[in-house]
C-alpha cells in the first residue's frame, strides 16, 4: 500500500527536521499529505514543589509558541510536499499520536528515536517505542543520536 497520509509527531527539537525531511522525501512520489502533530504535556496544577502555578496565560503562551513552531516548520518545507494544518494537542504524547493517526486515517507515522540507552532509557522511557508497540498503523523510525540532538 502506498502512503497517502503521513503523520510526523514532533517535539520541535533538533530531530524534528530529520523526521520531516524523511517524510517529505518518502511521501513525494506518492503525492502523500504530511501532517505534523505536537503533544504538550501540561501538569494540571503546575509544579507546586517549585511554587509555579500554570496560569491560563502561561498555558496559552506555551500553546501559541508550539503552534508557531509547527507553522514555521511547515513554512520552511512547503516546497517539499503537501501539508495539512498543524495539529497541537495537550495530553499524553503516545495517546495523542495514536488518536491523531486514527482521526486522520494515516497510512504511516514517521518519527525519530533518540540514542538513549541503559538507565537513561529505563528511567525516561521512549515515546517512540511506545508508539511502535501500540500504533494502529505502521511506524517508520529514524535513529537520531544524542550528539545530533544536543547540537
Amino acid at each position: 500500500m502506498t502512503p497517502k497520509i503521513i503523520l510526523v509527531p514532533t517535539d520541535l527539537g533538533s530531530g524534528a527536521d530529520e523526521a520531516l525531511d524523511y517524510a517529505c522525501d518518502f511521501g513525494r512520489p506518492f503525492g502523500a499529505r504530511i501532517h505534523l502533530v505536537s503533544a504538550i504535556t501540561i501538569p494540571a496544577l503546575g509544579v507546586p514543589e517549585l511554587g509555579v502555578a500554570m496560569t491560563g496565560s502561561v498555558v496559552d503562551g506555551m500553546l501559541a509558541d508550539n503552534l508557531h513552531g509547527l507553522e514555521a516548520l511547515i513554512e520552511r518545507n512547503k516546497h517539499r510536499g503537501t501539508f495539512g494544518k498543524p495539529i497541537l494537542k495537550s495530553g499524553d504524547p503516545v495517546d495523542i499520536i495514536n488518536e491523531t493517526a486514527k482521526e486522520l486515517g494515516a497510512d504511516l507515522i514517521v518519527m525519530t528515536t533518540h540514542g538513549r540507552s541503559g538507565v537513561a532509557r529505563w528511567l525516561l522511557g521512549s515515546v517512540t517505542e511506545q508508539v511502535v508497540r501500540s500504533s494502529p498503523v505502521p511506524v517508520l523510525t529514524l535513529h537520531v543520536s544524542d550528539k545530533e540532538v544536543a547540537a
